[in-house]
């Protein structure tokens, strides 16, 4: 039940971060709704592809389908309702998304005895991919190749799964409360990995 609370979080998270970025582009209603579901679904399709998991599968998620589809509906028509309070809480709620949807990617490929790198793959493209998709079709920097650690949080998921070091529901929901810790810590304090640019002379 609590890990359903968290994917139907999730879900709704990212597909209403697909529905601001849409809105902001000035998409229409069919372009919102695009949008919103590829934020949403697009991670866990990209992941089923390169694990070995049919694609079809997703389809057997109607209800959360339906869930996504009603919350950006009232999204559209209703934005006065949240709009201002999403610029609040969208962290928070997008920490929640990221970290159950990459913790379930890392637990999908584990149970498919796939290896460590798999599992990590797994992780940090069921938790990424959604809005690395949602950026490329609005024409954006997508957020895990910004400054902000972002991608980096899903690689815990990898390890605690794929490593056996995380084990039963417990386990599972002080990972996911880790998780969502570290990312919010990474955005309030704004801590970034080591980069380095290189100048080539022409």
């Amino acid at each position: 039940m609590i890990w359903d609370v968290l994917n139907i979080i999730g879900t709704i998270a990212f597909a209403l971060s697909g529905v601001i970025v849409a809105m902001e582009e000035d998409y229409d209603l069919i372009g919102v709704y695009i949008l919103g579901l590829v934020t949403a679904f697009g991670g866990g399709a990209i992941r089923n592809l390169l694990i070995g998991v049919p694609v079809s599968n997703l389809w057997a998620q109607g209800s959360l389908f339906t869930i996504a589809i009603i919350a950006m509906s009232l999204a559209f028509f209703l934005p006065k309702l949240w709009v201002n309070h999403w610029k609040k809480t969208g962290i928070f709620f997008d920490s929640l998304g990221l970290a159950a949807f990459s913790i379930q990617g890392a637990i999908y490929a584990s149970n498919m005895e796939h290896p460590l790198s798999a599992v990590l793959v797994a992780a940090a493209l069921t938790g990424t991919g959604g809005g690395m998709i949602r950026d490329i079709l609005a024409r954006r920097k997508p957020l895990l190749l910004q400054k902000e650690i972002y991608i980096a949080w899903t690689m815990l998921a990898g390890l605690g799964i794929g490593l056996n070091i995380v084990t039963g529901t417990v386990g599972t929901l002080l990972l996911f409360l880790l998780i969502v810790l570290l990312r919010m810590l990474s955005v309030h304090y704004q801590w970034t990995l080591p980069r380095r640019k290189v100048t080539v002379n022409k």
